[in-house]
């Protein structure tokens, strides 16, 4: 599950994604219920950008005792099922969240068997070569036309990289990354079965993933 990554700049928005930054300052690493951008296709086919909040059902959005749950990821398998993701999938609103790295937590393989995992240590992911890549989304809109997003995820239990990540035991998953080529159809994409054809596996041996255990109390300056 990944609930920390860095936007891209308003830059590399323009120069890579080619689209105008939208209005707002978001934060240069995001968490859910922040804000971030995400690319999505206008009406007319071309890319837009929008500044979103990380979480398809941000916190301030669920009602007063209903039960919290976790939307920044949209599992594969399922998301045509869950009540909060469903109706977008089969819709096509699909978008691209234009990320430099993002992070994943990696336990000790040396913890005592049997016993409490030991202390894990955050982690970085990213393309080498690549100053931005866009990590397949899905997102949604509000009656005061505010937007929200999720990121999808596929099994990466076999994946060389993204097997050492999340806790002993639990499955594991990956974002998906959307080869720069294939951009543009992704985000014009309505069709869910064509969708999932979209949705593997970044080859292990194009990545790069190392330490980076995050400074308690430093702040996290604004992307710019």
């Amino acid at each position: 599950m990944c609930t920390n990554y860095a936007p891209v700049q308003s830059r590399i928005l323009r120069e890579i994604f080619g689209v105008e930054p939208p209005p707002g300052l978001y934060k240069a690493e995001t968490y859910p219920d922040y804000a971030a951008p995400i690319v999505r296709a206008a009406d007319d086919g071309t890319r837009s950008g929008a500044l979103a909040s990380f979480g398809m059902v941000p916190r301030p959005r669920i009602p007063p005792g209903a039960r919290r749950f976790d939307t920044t990821n949209a599992r594969s398998e399922t998301v045509g099922e869950r009540p909060a993701f469903a109706r977008y999938w089969r819709q096509g609103q699909l978008c691209l969240v234009p990320a430099t790295a993002f992070y994943e937590f990696a336990y000790p393989e040396d913890a005592a068997p049997g016993g409490p995992p030991g202390k894990p240590v955050r982690w970085r992911v990213w393309l080498p070569g690549e100053p931005a890549f866009g990590i397949a989304g899905l997102w949604r809109s509000w009656p005061d036309q505010s937007l929200s997003f999720t990121m999808l995820t596929i099994n990466s239990a076999q994946h060389p990289v993204m097997q050492r990540f999340h806790k002993p035991g639990e499955e594991k998953r990956s974002v998906v990354i959307v080869p720069r080529e294939q951009w543009d159809d992704w985000l014009a994409c309505r069709d869910p079965e064509v969708a999932r054809t979209f949705l593997t596996l970044w080859p292990a041996d194009a990545m790069r993933a190392e330490p980076a255990p995050k400074v308690q109390g430093a702040p996290i300056p604004d992307s710019e």
